[in-house]
């Protein structure tokens, strides 16, 4: 129907090498291939720059951020949406005079850039030690309007908490993209998230009537703690999923991969307002939900 608002989505799913340029310039391709099958929005895997150096807790590896202005990474990848008219979400690793994000800077499809995600939830568990490196983000949690669409962008652990997809659309996100780094458990080989990792965000899309891409990484990843060697096999698995929950486009464990697919964003508010799940929520009883335990702050 003439007039309608029609996106093209992209999630990216690729091996990272430990080489900042190698990475990058892989990014770059994998971006223009997305743009060539009819992309307007591509997600890009979280800290794609280089492996994913949270296994170990190394003081040299805050050699690796860098600030947010006249960040090399960003400025190249404004000059490639800006060249191919796309938007491109950009994660990287944020110092910010003595503090450290996990953070996201959103290009608009003109170069624009739009303003800065930072993670809210920062996981610390064995190979996940992101506590050591990333302060909790103080931006709270964003909408950008881009030229194709208002997106809401989180960042891997913040997909584990349904809070964040219900705020993001509750600002007017249309659409929920999460960029992570999620693979197998050094602790316990016999610990496998991969199905409950996608449930969970299949749950934040059929709940918000959104759709949603996850992007994650793939390969095998070696990094030297201080107790010896740490492993994660990146289990990819990224998807792109419709606005009840159903997988629409999904990648495997092992394949590098770019994935498409196509959203009347018309056609889905008129389905998110019918269905009533905005009109009858009750913001007056989920007090519960400002407290650590439940209770109300009188009890």
């Amino acid at each position: 129907m003439e007039g309608r608002r029609v996106v093209v989505v992209s999630a990216l799913q690729f091996s990272c090498s430990d080489e900042v340029s190698t990475n990058v310039d892989k990014a770059e391709k994998f971006v223009r291939d997305a743009h060539s099958k009819g992309a307007n929005i591509i997600l890009i895997q979280e800290l794609f720059e280089g492996y994913y150096f949270c296994q170990a807790q190394r003081e040299d590896y805050f050699k690796r951020a860098k600030p947010y202005k006249e960040h090399p990474t960003i400025l190249r990848m404004q000059k490639l949406a800006k060249e191919l008219g796309v938007v491109i979400p950009v994660s990287f690793f944020e110092e910010a005079n003595n503090a450290h994000y996990n953070s996201i800077a959103v290009i608009d499809a003109d170069g624009t850039d739009l303003g800065l995600y930072r993670k809210s939830h920062i996981p610390d568990g064995p190979g996940y030690q992101e506590k050591f490196y990333f302060n909790p983000g103080d931006t709270g949690f964003k909408v950008f309007e881009t030229k194709f669409a208002k997106i809401g962008v989180a960042i891997c652990w913040d997909q584990w908490f349904p809070e964040a997809a219900r705020a993001m659309v509750l600002q007017g996100a249309e659409i929920l993209f999460y960029p992570t780094a999620i693979g197998s458990e050094p602790q316990d080989d016999g610990l496998d998230s991969r199905d409950h990792w996608k449930r969970v965000m299949q749950g934040h899309a059929g709940a918000n009537l959104v759709p949603l891409v996850a992007s994650n990484r793939v390969g095998k990843e070696v990094i030297v703690t201080e107790h010896g060697n740490s492993t994660i096999t990146f289990y990819g698995n990224s998807f792109i999923a419709g606005p009840t929950g159903e997988i629409l486009s999904s990648a495997n464990d092992k394949d590098e991969d770019v994935l498409i697919e196509k959203f009347d964003l018309d056609q889905i508010k008129s389905k998110r307002h019918s269905w009533g799940i905005f009109r009858d929520r009750r913001p007056d009883l989920y007090k519960a939900l400002l407290t650590l335990d439940g209770r109300s702050p009188s009890v």
